[in-house]
């Protein structure tokens, strides 16, 4: 036993290697879901030998893959774990989603930022029978969606300009920001106002308000989203705090809950 206290030091030295196995693997996913070691060294800070050691144990459970040109891949054991973490959060979010569609009238939905996408993972619909509809586990680019530019508006900017080095800026719309330049100067406006706007760049017609979860456990954004015509600028306005608040209680619950510590904002 170690001394009075203090944790052994063989559960010390296991916790440890938990924690940057972990680090590793937000790392890579950082990367776009693929990295060499020398990449997860710079962007870790971990001795090489560290790094191989706990990437050959995560090769072994499946968990990272190898790759032809050398590089580590998220393996497809982690698939199963995010579809069951989605479905988790998706349900603990869904009393929330339904009160603020139910209270503005529009779509209400909830997004996580995986990899260099955005999916949906859970969504209520609104009350009218014209209404958008996007389906739950979804994936769409961040530059021309409201959850994703909430979601880009929290990342520092280099980690910015290497999302969209990978994924690029495809045009949905005539209204899609298709400039980096334009894009970051965006996203400081989102930091500014604090929430974010998609008006008819992912679809014609359609338009989306959406927030950040500040200090979530992970990378999540809550939005509105309706027909332009319904869902006005000055109604963005007026929705933008209430989803603020929703977000805020979100927040709260997902920490109560997890009894982890949350992820730092990074603005």
């Amino acid at each position: 036993m170690g001394a009075e206290g203090q944790a052994p030091t063989g559960r010390r030295s296991g916790v440890q290697a938990l924690d940057r196995a972990f680090e590793l693997l937000e790392a890579m996913a950082d990367a776009g879901g693929i990295a060499t070691l020398s990449q997860l060294a710079a962007s870790t800070g971990l001795p090489m030998p560290t790094i191989h050691r706990i990437v050959q144990s995560l090769l072994a459970g499946g968990y990272v893959r190898r790759e032809v040109s050398h590089r580590y891949a998220l393996g497809p054991r982690l698939i199963r774990l995010g579809e069951v973490a989605g479905l988790t959060l998706g349900a603990q979010a869904m009393p929330y989603l339904r009160r603020l569609a139910d209270q503005i009238g529009e779509t209400a939905n909830l997004a996580m930022l995986e990899g260099d996408s955005v999916v949906y993972v859970a969504q209520a619909p609104s009350p009218h029978a014209m209404r958008m509809f996007t389906e739950v586990g979804r994936h769409v680019l961040p530059h021309c969606t409201g959850v994703g530019k909430a979601l880009l508006a929290e990342l520092p900017v280099g980690q910015v300009i290497d999302v969209v080095g990978r994924t690029g800026l495809p045009a949905r719309t005539g209204h899609t920001i298709t400039d980096v330049a334009a894009l970051l100067a965006e996203l400081d406006r989102v930091r500014e106002q604090g929430y974010a706007v998609d008006d008819g760049e992912q679809e014609v017609g359609v338009r989306c308000v959406a927030v950040s979860l500040v200090h979530a456990p992970a990378l999540l954004a809550l939005s509105v989203s309706g027909p332009s015509g319904r869902l006005t600028l000055d109604r963005v306005k007026e929705i933008a705090p209430v989803l603020r608040e929703v977000a805020d209680r979100l927040v709260r619950d997902l920490d109560g809950r997890s009894g982890a510590g949350r992820r730092p904002a990074s603005r």
